[in-house]
Formats: structure tokens, C-alpha cells, sequence
């Protein structure tokens, strides 16, 4: 059995898209998305930022949109909706500390077999006070 060889679960997707949220930059991202396309979990990771009720939708939209165009999903509704309910519940955990502020960050998608995951790591800031934290949502397709 290799290394590959291995069923993963929900915590370990969890874990995949965590990571991806918090890549650094372009070139961690591919090399992260290499290593996890070798152990079957597609990944997919983009950026956001704005005040935070108006970016609700925009992070939405992102994280269909990333998924979709790396592969995770295709373009049907119930796997369009997964994605879109596992990042409306990664907002919420966030809710109470982003509202009225301004928000950055990184939306992390993964998917192995059923299980989907969105991770977005926040900023929040308000000048140069800053806040940090993450939300997640899962959904099985």
C-alpha cells in the first residue's frame, strides 16, 4: 500500500482546505494543489476582501466559481449548492466579528469523493486594527 492508498474523510478535506486558505501566495498554492491532486483531493484556493456585508455574496460567488473552474465541481445545482452552503456556513462563524468592518482574505476549497469543504480565513480590520479567524462549512454531494 502506498502512501496514496488511503480513503480519506471529512477531517481530512477539512484539513486540505484549511491549508489552501492559508497559502501565502500563488506559488504555495500550486505546489500544495500538486501534492494533494497526487493523493486524490482536489483543491482549489482565491482571494476576497471588501466590507463585509456587501462581500457576503461576492465570497459566495467566488468559492462556485473557483470550484467549478478547478475541477471540484461541474455545473449542476446540487453540487453548485454544496459549495455555496458550506461557504455561507463558513461566513456565519464569522458573523459577529466582521460585521461593519472590513474583511481580506483567502477562500480554500477541497474535495475528495462526497466530501466538500470551504475554509475562509478572515482579516478583519478596522484601520490598523486587525482580527483574524476562520470560518468552515462542510456538505457531502
Amino acid at each position: 500500500m502506498s502512501d496514496y492508498d488511503y480513503l480519506y474523510g471529512s477531517k481530512d478535506v477539512a484539513k486540505a482546505a484549511i491549508k489552501m486558505a492559508l497559502t501565502s501566495d500563488r506559488e504555495e498554492e500550486k505546489r500544495q494543489k500538486e501534492e494533494y491532486n497526487k493523493m486524490g483531493i482536489r483543491v482549489a484556493a482565491v482571494d476576497f476582501g471588501g466590507e463585509f456585508l456587501t462581500s457576503i455574496t461576492k465570497i459566495i460567488e467566488r468559492a462556485v466559481v473557483s470550484a467549478k473552474r478547478e475541477g471540484l465541481i461541474s455545473e449542476v445545482h446540487n453540487e453548485e449548492g454544496a459549495v455555496a452552503g458550506a461557504a455561507r456556513e463558513a461566513i456565519t462563524h464569522l458573523m459577529d466579528k466582521a460585521m461593519g468592518l472590513n474583511v481580506g482574505g483567502k477562500i480554500g476549497i477541497a474535495r475528495y469523493d462526497e466530501h466538500v469543504v470551504v475554509a475562509i480565513f478572515f482579516g478583519i480590520g478596522l484601520l490598523h486594527l486587525n482580527e483574524v479567524g476562520i470560518g468552515i462549512g462542510h456538505r457531502v454531494i
